[in-house]
């Protein structure tokens, strides 16, 4: 039987494609590509999507090396979903390509071409990630080459009268501002640790201890995480004290380099700043008031952290005593966390925003396994087991929505450690968990021509990589593939494959759309770019209207590509969508390295 409905769809494309073709810019109006930026790894799944404003019917293309030979030909087919402002999506597959090499696609008859993309793995790029978190460096900045914020800091709510004295100092920056938090930098020194316990062959060996050029006969990278354990520790002075956050929302003063901070806590500028002591107890010292039912996400954390500190470094001739101090205080904060299980959160003084977490059975689950590994004491392998009995598969991924940092971290760890050490019924567990979550964030990726299921919260690119990051863990947990058309699809949506055209990555791809216009001292003040951090990423409009004092710039350079429901800002005054965060662009770590691997 001839399909006439068919026919008549491709005579009304081509009758349409041609007439674009004569229009010229308008087609480019009318019509935009969208491809991976960076590329696709060999193995991994290849997609690319055209969105229209008008119907194309089934769309031809052309898959052409950079040269312009014709590699493949393509037909487009119909997304079920759409966004606006292009209510027409085609999704274009070409994953049997595999031959290694730069590429385009081209719309037939339309003069309308794709970036050039490569077929490959990625480049080093978890190098930039490592030496972006160097650049937040608290104390001497190898950026500035400076000393900041030598008075960090005067106690709050600690063991001591308030305003006792205080060693905080050093530790990372959160972002583009210059609070410093455990919640945050807990979680960034454990993946720096984690990714270079996986790929240890990966990482170069180019800066010191200080961050400067020149060797020190240490991985960059564990250098980096060297800086965030030594923080930890100062945050741990004794066997019952544990600060968790120096300064807080009063530090938001406009822009200025941190040896120059003109934040002013009571004592002038420049000069003390509050440490809170984790008490398990809701803290503020102003009108907004911080939740807490104890300190177990903190001290779990950190715990892991450290206990992943001495795994690593144990092995490093002359960091043996470094790698037993982390051991000793990894022991100490996982009797914390035990003896005051619960969760306690950032703290703000002016403003309601706030790092919201409330869980900590997950974090306590991950102190127990990576301990276990070391001490092999049974009490913990049995602890373990009843963390991960307490969050299951409990995660943001099971949510429509969720506050920020309500679940954090945004992989559940304590799993993935628990599947290393547990028994075979421990280990099919932990991956009905983590499949679990993965079959809600596919069953919800199905809303949208992209194929994304994260939520467009606050820090939402952060979401997009652990979804990537916990299907890249599950392939190793089981050997299984199922999911890696979920994980290149979320790095797809980083990297480009978005309605707004461009990578969430600071500098990458090089000669690609990527942020330049960031919420960042050191591009205002300084004019520096700084390569490979991930920025907050796109947020649902109905939070992004709501957000204070955003205001932008600037005419909106993506103006005509924002969809109605989420936007998107390349613009210095939208902290919500365009600030490079610490542990975001950390959360990039592994997926990124195993991307290179290929």
């Amino acid at each position: 039987m001839v399909n006439y409905s068919n026919i008549t769809s491709n005579i009304a494309g081509l009758v349409l494609l041609v007439f674009l073709c004569v229009q010229g810019s308008f087609a480019q109006s009318q019509m935009e590509i969208r491809v991976n930026l960076a590329g696709y790894p060999k193995e991994m799944p290849k997609t690319g999507l055209i969105l229209s404003k008008v119907e194309l019917g089934n769309p031809k293309l052309s898959l052409k090396t950079e040269s312009g030979l014709l590699v493949k030909e393509l037909t487009g087919s119909k997304t079920e979903a759409s966004w606006e402002p292009f209510p027409f999506s085609y999704s274009i597959d070409f994953s049997e390509v595999k031959d290694l090499g730069a590429y385009y696609l081209e719309l037939e008859n339309a003069e309308l071409k794709s970036p050039i993309f490569n077929i490959g793995a990625y480049p080093a790029w978890q190098e930039d990630v490592v030496s972006f978190i160097r650049t937040q460096r608290c104390g001497f900045n190898p950026l500035t080459e400076k000393e900041c914020h030598q008075m960090d800091g005067l106690s709050f709510f600690g063991l001591f009268p308030d305003s006792t004295k205080v060693d905080a100092r050093g530790g990372w920056h959160d972002a583009g501002d210059q609070l410093k938090y455990l919640i945050t930098s807990s979680n960034t020194a454990a993946r720096l640790l984690m990714t270079f316990q996986m790929n240890p062959e990966k990482f170069m060996d180019h800066v010191d201890d200080r961050g400067l050029e020149g060797s020190n006969g240490l991985p960059d990278i564990l250098d980096e995480a060297k800086w965030g354990l030594e923080w930890i520790l100062k945050l741990h002075p004794g066997p019952n004290e544990l600060f968790h956050q120096v300064a807080d929302d009063r530090d938001h003063r406009g822009f200025k380099l941190p040896h120059e901070d003109n934040a002013d806590y009571g004592w002038g500028a420049n000069n003390f700043r509050p440490v809170y002591f984790a008490t398990g107890k809701p803290q503020g010292l102003s009108e907004y008031k911080s939740e807490a039912t104890g300190i177990g996400n903190l001290a779990g954390r950190s715990a892991a952290t450290l206990a992943l500190g001495y795994q690593v470094f144990i092995s490093f001739e002359g960091y043996q005593s470094f790698a037993q101090e982390c051991l000793k205080a990894a022991m100490e904060l996982y009797k914390m966390g035990k003896e005051k299980e619960g969760f306690q959160q950032g703290n703000s003084f002016s403003a309601p925003y706030r790092y919201e977490e409330n869980t900590w059975a997950d974090d306590m689950e991950w102190a127990a396994a990576e301990l276990f590994k070391i001490t092999k004491e049974k009490f913990l392998l049995e602890d373990a087991r009843r963390y991960a009995s307490i969050i299951k598969e409990w995660s943001w991924m099971e949510r429509d929505s969720a506050n920020h940092y309500e679940m954090y971290p945004y992989v559940n760890m304590g799993h993935y450690a628990l599947w290393q050490v547990g028994k075979e019924e421990d280990k099919k567990l932990m991956i009905e968990y983590f499949e679990h979550n993965l079959d809600r964030i596919q069953e919800r990726s199905k809303s949208n021509p992209y194929g994304v299921g994260h939520l467009f919260i606050w820090c939402s690119n952060n979401l997009a990589a652990a979804v990537s990051t916990q299907a890249m863990l599950y392939e190793e947990m089981t050997g299984s593939k199922k999911y890696r058309p979920l994980l290149i699809d979320h790095m797809n949506w980083l990297l480009g494959l978005n309605p707004w055209g461009t990578s969430m990555i600071t500098g990458l791809p090089e000669n690609a759309d990527f942020p330049v216009d960031v919420h960042m001292p050191f591009w205002k003040l300084l004019n520096i770019s700084v390569k490979g951090s991930l920025v907050d990423g796109p947020l649902w409009s109905s939070i992004h209207d709501q957000m204070l004092g955003i205001e932008i710039s600037e005419e909106d350079e993506y103006d005509h590509l924002q969809p109605d429901h989420v936007k998107y800002m390349d613009d210095w005054k939208d902290y919500s969508t365009n600030e490079p965060t610490l542990d975001g662009s950390a959360e990039l770590l592994m997926i990124l390295t195993f991307l290179n691997n290929e």
